[in-house]
C-alpha cells in the first residue's frame, strides 16, 4: 500500500461548525457553580493587546454552556462547540465533512496503515506561551487516554502510544485505522497547554488552549469573556475581537434577547424558530448528524428478553416525536444517523414500523400481561421527548415513570440506568458515532460490554479502507447494518442545529455539526 495522501490547506474561510442533538442538556448544565470570579488571565499573554483592540463582539446565548473546561473531560458532550473557541486540534472539519488542516499542516500513514504522523505547524504556541509541538499532542493523547475523568479515553483505543520528535507526533496504532484523521478533531482531541494540563483541577476552570480567542474572565456556570488570540494560526481571518459568552436563561427569552440587543447569537429550539423570523432576527440551519434514542440496558430486566425489546421497538412511533418536537424541521429514523448521510444504511430502513398490535403480542409471548412492567425512565432534566416515550409505551401496556436526576450522567456512563432517553450530535468520523452507540465500551452503549454479532468485523473493515476507496460509503453502511443488529438502542428522529442571530453577525460556514468563527465579522448594530 502507498504513502496516504497529505492534505493540501483549506482555501480561508471554511472550517466547522457544531451543535448538539436534540434540547437535552446532557452535561450537567443544571449544575450552576457559585458565582467565583476567576482573574484576569494574566498568564494568557499571547501577545499585545492591541492586536485585539477592535470593539466586534460576539455576544452568544449558550443552552450547553460548558460545566467544564478541560477538554478531556467535556470533549465529547454537545459543548465541544463553546469549547473550540479556546481550545484547537490536530485538524477540523470543512463544509462536506471532511478531515482538513488545523494545528497539524498535513498528516501522512505508513504503507501499513497502522502508523500516521501529523506535521505541525511552525511556530506556534498556547496562550501561556507554551509551544505547540508534538510533545503537546502526546501529553493530550494520554490525559485522554488514562485521566479518570476523561469523557475521551473509549473514542481512542486505536491508538497505542505517540512519539514526539519536535513537530512531528508520531501516533503508533493497535490496528489499520485511516479513520484517526477524522477521529482526532474539534470533538476528540482539542489541545490544552500541557503546563496547564499539569493541574487538570485548575484547567478545568481556567482554560488555556491555541484556539482563535483566550480566556480573561470566568464565572464559573455563569458566564466567559474572551479576546481575540493574536497568535492564533488562522487569526488573519477571525474577524471577532472579543466573546461574551453567557448561560442562556429560561429558553422563552431568549428571542427577546437576540432584539433588544443582549445578545446578538444564541442556539434555540425548533419551537423558537419562527418567533426569531418573525422578530426579523436571522434563523441558520445548520446541517448536523443529531440524532436521538431510546436507550435500553439489555442486561437487567425486563430488557434481557429479546421479546420485550422488540415490542418496545414495535411501540415507537417515530413521527410523532418528528411531529412535536421539531416544527417542521426535523425527521424521523431509525438509525444513529440522518437520512442522506454517507453511513445511513437505506438496507436498515424501516425494519421495526410503527405496530403497537405487534408490540403487545411480543409482550404477551414474553410473558409480561398489561401493567406488569414499570419501568423508571431517568433523564436530566424536564424533556418533552421522555412524555412521548411514556405514552407510547402506555399504549401497549407498559408503564413509565419519568424520573429527573441532575447528575443523570453518572449512573448512565456507569451502565447503571436500564432505560433512558439521549439526544448526540454523532461524530466526525462516521466510525466513531458507531462504536459509541454499538462499541462494547461505546460510552452511549448502554448495555456494555455488549455489541451485537458481526460488529467487531465490519468496523475492523471499514477501518482497514482509505476513506477515498471507491467502495468505503458500501464499507461503512455494512458497519451500520452491523450496529443496527444491536438490542440497546431504538432511534427515534433527527433534527439538524438551529442558531438565531441578529444582521449584525455575517453568515456563518456550513460545516456539518461545528460552529466555525472563521470569515465571521459583527459589525456595531443588531
Amino acid at each position: 500500500m502507498s504513502t496516504r495522501r497529505t492534505p493540501a490547506c483549506p482555501r480561508p474561510g471554511a472550517r466547522r461548525t457544531l451543535r448538539p442533538a436534540g434540547r437535552l442538556r446532557a452535561t450537567a448544565l443544571g449544575t450552576v457553580l457559585a458565582a467565583v470570579l476567576v482573574p484576569s488571565l494574566s498568564a494568557c499573554a499571547g501577545g499585545s493587546s492591541a492586536a485585539s483592540g477592535g470593539n466586534a463582539t460576539l455576544k452568544w446565548a449558550s443552552s450547553y454552556f460548558p460545566a467544564h473546561w478541560d477538554p478531556v473531560v467535556s470533549g465529547s458532550g454537545a459543548q465541544f462547540r463553546e469549547l473550540s473557541l479556546v481550545y484547537a486540534s490536530l485538524t477540523r472539519t470543512d463544509e462536506k465533512g471532511n478531515a482538513v488542516p488545523d494545528l497539524a499542516k498535513s498528516w501522512d500513514y505508513n504503507s501499513r496503515g497502522d502508523q500516521i504522523t501529523f506535521h505541525l505547524r511552525p511556530g506556534l504556541k498556547f496562550s501561556d506561551g507554551t509551544p505547540v509541538d508534538a510533545t503537546a499532542v502526546k501529553d493530550a493523547v494520554e490525559r485522554a487516554k488514562k485521566q479518570k475523568n476523561s469523557a475521551l479515553f473509549g473514542d481512542l483505543t486505536s491508538i497505542k502510544s505517540v512519539d514526539a520528535d519536535g513537530l512531528d507526533a508520531v501516533v503508533h496504532l493497535t490496528q489499520v485505522d485511516y479513520q484517526i484523521p477524522q477521529l482526532l478533531g474539534e470533538r476528540v482531541l482539542q489541545i490544552a497547554s500541557p503546563k496547564a494540563a499539569a493541574s487538570p483541577t485548575k484547567l478545568d476552570q481556567n482554560p488555556v488552549g491555541a484556539g482563535p480567542f483566550i480566556v480573561t474572565q470566568l464565572v464559573p456556570g455563569t458566564k466567559v469573556v474572551l479576546r481575540k488570540n493574536p497568535d492564533y494560526w488562522d487569526a488573519k481571518n477571525i474577524h471577532i475581537d472579543h466573546v461574551e459568552l453567557t448561560s442562556a436563561p429560561d429558553a422563552s427569552t431568549v428571542v427577546s434577547g437576540l432584539q433588544t440587543g443582549v445578545y446578538n447569537f444564541a442556539d434555540i429550539a425548533p419551537s423558537q424558530a419562527d418567533a426569531a423570523k418573525k422578530a426579523g432576527l436571522d434563523v441558520f440551519v445548520q446541517p448536523g448528524f443529531n440524532a436521538s434514542n431510546i436507550s435500553l440496558n439489555i442486561n437487567k430486566a425486563p430488557f434481557d428478553n429479546a421479546k420485550v425489546v422488540d415490542a418496545v421497538r414495535y411501540a415507537v412511533n417515530r413521527q410523532e416525536f418528528v411531529d412535536k418536537l421539531t416544527f417542521g424541521y426535523g425527521e424521523a429514523t431509525d438509525e444513529p444517523f440522518p437520512k442522506g448521510y454517507v453511513a445511513y444504511d437505506p438496507k436498515s430502513a424501516d425494519a421495526y414500523p410503527y405496530d403497537p398490535a405487534k408490540a403487545k403480542k411480543l409482550l404477551a409471548e414474553a410473558g409480561y400481561q398489561a401493567g406488569d412492567i414499570k419501568l423508571n425512565l431517568v433523564i436530566p432534566a424536564e424533556d418533552p421527548q421522555a412524555e412521548i416515550v411514556q405514552s407510547q409505551l402506555a399504549k401497549v401496556g407498559i408503564t413509565v415513570t419519568i424520573k429527573i436526576d441532575k447528575n443523570w450522567a453518572t449512573p448512565f456512563f456507569a451502565k447503571d440506568l436500564t432505560f433512558s432517553v439521549y439526544g448526540t450530535t454523532g461524530r466526525d468520523s462516521a466510525l466513531q458515532t458507531l462504536t459509541a452507540h454499538f462499541g462494547p465500551n461505546g460510552p452511549l452503549n448502554l448495555s456494555s460490554p455488549y455489541e451485537p454479532a458481526g460488529f467487531e468485523a465490519a468496523v475492523a473493515k471499514v477501518r482497514q479502507t482509505p476513506l477515498d476507496a471507491s467502495d468505503y460509503t458500501q464499507v461503512l453502511q455494512a458497519a451500520t447494518r452491523a450496529g443496527l443488529k444491536s438490542k440497546a438502542l431504538v432511534f427515534t428522529y433527527s433534527s439538524p442545529n438551529l442558531f438565531a442571530k441578529s444582521k449584525s453577525v455575517s453568515g456563518l460556514p456550513k460545516n456539518p455539526a461545528h460552529v466555525d468563527w472563521t470569515g465571521v465579522t459583527v459589525s456595531g448594530s443588531n
